[in-house]
């Protein structure tokens, strides 16, 4: 959207041809092109999502195995390195540890398995605590020596 409105303003007070704006915007002629005609920015196309061979036949088990991991404590989940171990001794897949790993990666944002909520209650009363900084000094003057302390 921004790169769409400095096209155009280069335009209007500079007055700059389409190839100049093009390589002034490090941008293709089309591009420029598309700028001038319209202040909005085309939306993106959407593809088709991709097969995944290896790893379509087991997404429903890998996804099983998140959805469990909710219940049980945060150090008993499955890592994606053994899911992978899993996976491989179980059911026999044949896959590489990377293909699983960024799998389970996206699976738990998708899931929201990847935030964790921690709070701690805070709640101090007037008056219940304090925070003081101490100092002690030594003051001297001729006749003696003296700590001065101030908390």
């Amino acid at each position: 959207m921004e790169l769409f409105e400095r096209i155009r303003r280069d335009r209007r007070v500079e007055e700059l041809s389409i190839r100049e704006l093009a390589v002034r915007h490090g941008v293709h002629r089309r591009s420029v092109r598309e700028a001038l005609a319209s202040a909005v920015p085309p939306p993106r196309k959407a593809y088709a999502r991709r097969r995944r061979p290896a790893l379509d036949a087991w997404a429903e088990v890998i996804d099983g195995w998140l959805l469990e991991d909710r219940a049980v404590p945060r150090k008993q989940r499955h890592t994606a390195r053994r899911i992978w171990q899993r996976l491989v001794a179980e059911h026999g897949a044949r896959m590489s540890e990377v293909t699983v790993s960024r799998h389970v990666a996206r699976r738990r944002v998708e899931l929201g398995l990847d935030r964790v909520e921690v709070m701690v209650p805070q709640a101090h009363l007037p008056g219940i605590e304090a925070q003081v900084d101490s100092v002690s000094s030594r003051r001297s003057s001729v006749e003696s020596s003296r700590r001065v302390g101030c908390s």
